[in-house]
């Protein structure tokens, strides 16, 4: 996965087909947008009901990123959850899970739109963190003028290749800021072209493709 390292500060950062992204120095994995319990809160609350399946499935993928990675440290950046009574709906197998993960490691759970406040589960529940001179927040900050890595829209992109149309999700950036797809199962996307993401890049961006994150691709040609 070398070969899809990019700087940002003075953190040297590499996109993961799964939609996480690693810090090799930091030895530092982070993820965006789990969405944990989406099924569990779209039931409760009386809307089409969606397979059972999907906080199990994210949780098999991060552990798989984890395994692999065996990280130091782990962000989660911000609507880990699908809202806060989706964590503590979390049934034990879950949570036994989660706590496998968690054991012998720092866990920083950034707070989102979503859960906006603290769980009861272990870690550190922060509304952002400074990892050398990258500031890691749910929420771009259009305000500061900083190094950043975000998630909350999902960014998704579309290319034409040899007249196949390839849709996936996918990283955004640029020289100061970096959009991270969402991890989490059965979450949906907004797409690269839509104002609100060009809002953030007026320059602007170059995406990396979650099925091809070792090619950085013009925004612009993803129309």
């Amino acid at each position: 996965m070398t070969d899809c390292a990019f700087t940002l500060g003075d953190l040297t950062l590499s996109p993961r087909p799964s939609g996480a992204l690693w810090c090799a120095s930091e030895s530092m994995l982070c993820v965006s947008d789990l969405h944990l319990g989406k099924s569990e809160r779209i039931a409760r609350r009386g809307g089409v009901l969606l397979p059972p399946y999907e906080t199990q499935a994210t949780l098999d993928r991060l552990r798989q990123e984890i395994d692999s990675l065996s990280p130091a440290t782990v962000i989660c950046l911000g609507d880990s959850f699908d809202d806060l009574a989706a964590a503590q709906a979390l049934d034990a197998a879950h949570r036994a899970d989660l706590a496998t993960m968690m054991a012998g490691r720092r866990w920083i759970w950034i707070e989102g739109n979503h859960d906006p406040g603290m769980t009861d589960l272990a870690g550190e529940h922060l509304t952002d963190v400074r990892i050398g001179t990258v500031h890691f927040r749910h929420i771009a900050d259009t305000s500061r003028q900083e190094f950043e890595v975000s998630g909350h829209y999902h960014p998704k992109a579309s290319l034409t290749l040899r007249g196949r149309r390839l849709s996936s999700a996918c990283f955004v950036m640029d020289r100061t800021r970096l959009i991270m797809p969402a991890f989490g199962t059965y979450t949906g996307g907004l797409h690269v072209s839509s104002p609100e993401l060009r809002r953030l890049f007026p320059a602007g961006a170059t995406v990396r493709l979650t099925r091809a994150p070792q090619h950085s691709i013009p925004a612009s040609l993803c129309a």
